[in-house]
């Protein structure tokens, strides 16, 4: 059976064999890792001091079992777990990604926070938005594989602890700092310091993540986030097995835990043409967030465009989308966009809609705010209460 990318690449490593493409130091702002080196900002297969890890148990000798995600890897000494930046040192799980991003054109980069998207959250505001190579997941069709299908010795990685992330985020006039692109769980205690240097500044956290992260771990990373965006890839196991290497109830229980807790927090599910567009699969998903969550999370269907290993299918049309959306609605779901529809005036389902007068409160094209009828986190035209993290109400 043929190796998957991430095997690959560790039977590279193993033997020393170069791999051509893998790195790239900003290929998110699509710039070039070239370029990124002779600005001498990014060190390709840069890899600072190792940090010792969270979330881990001896299980014997120099063995340890690594418990932040479902996967709990065993490791032995001198190897890394699946996501291939923790390494067992003698019975000690290190970190070999904290301050060590590859992503921007200095470690990160400011987005507009609808890219995300999380369109319930500081609207019309930017996020710093850093990532590190490496990920717990396979997904066949990730954007961002060139950094969360590597190893941090595989890409161009920027000098950027904490406290200068803050720094960074201020210079750029962001209003919060992303962990986003590859798997934030990953990069766990880089995350967690960041956020919490982040608030005690002023500053907002926001976890853009799939999702696959043990209870505890969440739950301690939400005392410090102020959003979270979750990727729901399907609703049902066969896909997440086949498609994405992991499993769908450890997500649903995520997904719990933020309603649990009272984080913001959106869904989004990338719809891929005959893999997850069932609509009765998306009907089921719709009962289910309906039940546990509410009405009121919002929950993004996504476009698909063919990239990494799913070249073959096609675009998502935008009546698939349309589809989805309705069905959801159907349900009782009250704030359902579509994205990824690039339309000059904009898609209707890319807009917020008040769930009470129906009048349009904001309108979007796009990443960008054309009009924004809430104020004070209530609607401009029937005084109604809307649900998410608006500034004027936190701030």
């Amino acid at each position: 059976m043929e190796e998957s990318r991430r095997e690959f690449l560790k039977l590279c490593a193993a033997a020393g064999i170069a791999v051509p493409g893998v790195a790239a130091a900003a290929s998110l702002c699509r710039m070039p890792a070239a370029r990124a080196a002779e600005a001498g900002k990014a060190i390709r297969g840069r890899i600072p001091k190792a940090v010792e890890a969270h979330y881990y148990e001896t299980v014997e000798a120099n063995r340890v079992r690594c418990m932040l995600c479902p996967i709990k890897c065993l490791i032995d000494d001198g190897d890394r777990g699946d996501c291939d930046v923790r390494i067992n040192r003698e019975g000690t799980l290190y970190t070999l990604v904290y301050g060590n991003p590859c992503s921007g054109y200095d470690g990160g980069m400011p987005d507009p926070i609808e890219k995300k998207p999380l369109f319930h959250f500081l609207p019309a505001t930017r996020a710093y938005s850093i990532a590190t190579a490496g990920c717990n997941v396979d997904c066949t069709f990730c954007q961002n594989w060139r950094i969360s299908q590597s190893r941090p010795e595989e890409t161009f990685n920027f000098n950027l602890p904490p406290k200068d992330v803050v720094a960074k985020a201020r210079e750029y006039k962001c209003r919060s700092i992303a962990f986003t692109y590859s798997e934030p769980t990953i990069f766990y205690e880089y995350m967690y310091d960041t956020a919490k240097l982040a608030r005690a500044q002023k500053l907002h956290g926001v976890m853009i993540s799939n999702g696959y992260i043990e209870h505890e771990p969440m739950a301690r990373l939400c005392d410090e986030l102020s959003g979270v965006k979750i990727d729901l890839k399907a609703f049902t196991d066969e896909f997440y097995k086949k498609i994405v290497g992991g499993e769908l109830k450890p997500v649903l229980n995520t997904l719990e835990l933020l309603k649990e807790k009272g984080t913001w927090f959106e869904i989004v599910y990338l719809v891929i043409p005959t893999l997850n567009d069932k609509l009765d699969d998306i009907r089921a998903m719709s009962k289910w967030i309906m039940k546990k969550l509410g009405p009121m999370v919002p929950v993004h269907f996504t476009a698909f465009y063919p990239t990494y290993k799913l070249l073959n299918l096609p675009r998502t049309p935008v009546g698939t989308l349309d589809n989805a959306r309705k069905a959801a609605m159907g349900e009782g779901l009250k704030y359902v966009y579509v994205g990824n529809v690039w339309r000059r005036q904009g898609h209707p389902g890319e807009s917020t809609w008040c769930h009470n007068c129906n009048k349009r409160i904001i309108y979007r094209t796009g990443y960008r705010i054309r009009e924004n009828h809430i104020k004070a986190g209530k609607c401009e035209y029937c005084d109604t209460q809307i649900p998410g993290f608006w500034e004027d109400e936190k701030e």
